[in-house]
């Protein structure tokens, strides 16, 4: 997440440009708008696969942010608010179209199907070594809405689990939960690199990790 004491125009910190967007000055809106804009579209087509849709979504987004940016408190990190701002208006949409979501509150079971005990809310090297990019932007789109959002929002958005339950009115529990099954299900869909070969695969995210893996023959 951006610093909160980052310059975003004019040599004002982010602090000072929330505040001035917060009584109608619309260069510090501006400002605002173009900072946030990229990582929100990303986060838009990442949930929906659709350019046009995202798009949407993001202008919807940065107008419910002009219609409500004065009820900001500054308790969580601004991006973290306009980002659950832009993930409760696609859930919205979804809703509204009776798209058959994951529900949050599915509990995990401690072992995988194999009967190996699996670390849940820990970087999957072997499924971030065993893709490339394209298959896996693809596989995401194959998901469940549920598992989906809450897949890009940690492994591709970098939040944390915390973060994820304040943005989705969930439990840690039940971040963590979800992460584990669309990793899961990911894997289930993904080839398999070919036997031997070390991969680097890069994700756009807020913290930036590169995975290296000497996959098993």
């Amino acid at each position: 997440m951006p610093a909160r004491n980052a310059i975003l125009f004019a040599g004002m910190t982010e602090a000072e440009v929330i505040d001035g967007a917060q009584t109608g000055d619309a260069d510090c809106f501006e400002a605002l708008y173009h900072h946030h804009k990229r990582r929100i579209f990303s986060l838009c087509l990442r949930m929906t696969g659709n350019y046009t849709e995202a798009e949407d979504f993001t202008q919807e987004t940065f107008i419910q942010l002009y219609r409500k940016i004065g009820t900001f408190r500054g308790e969580s990190a601004f991006s973290t608010w306009l980002h659950r701002m832009s993930v409760n208006i696609v859930l919205m949409r979804w809703r509204k179209k009776g798209l058959n979501e994951v529900s949050l509150e599915e509990t995990l079971e401690s072992q995988s199907e194999d009967g190996h005990k699996k670390e849940i809310g820990k970087r999957d090297l072997v499924l971030y070594g065993a893709i490339d990019r394209i298959a896996l932007d693809q596989a995401i789109q194959d998901l469940s809405p549920g598992y989906r959002i809450t897949f890009v929002l940690h492994d591709i958005e970098g939040y944390e689990h915390n973060e994820i339950a304040e943005m989705l009115g969930c439990s840690i529990g039940n971040s963590k939960s979800q992460l584990h099954k669309a990793r899961m299900k990911l894997r289930t869909l993904l080839p398999r690199a070919d036997s031997g070969k070390t991969q680097t695969i890069e994700i756009d995210s807020r913290k930036p990790a590169r995975a290296e893996v000497q996959l098993a023959a």
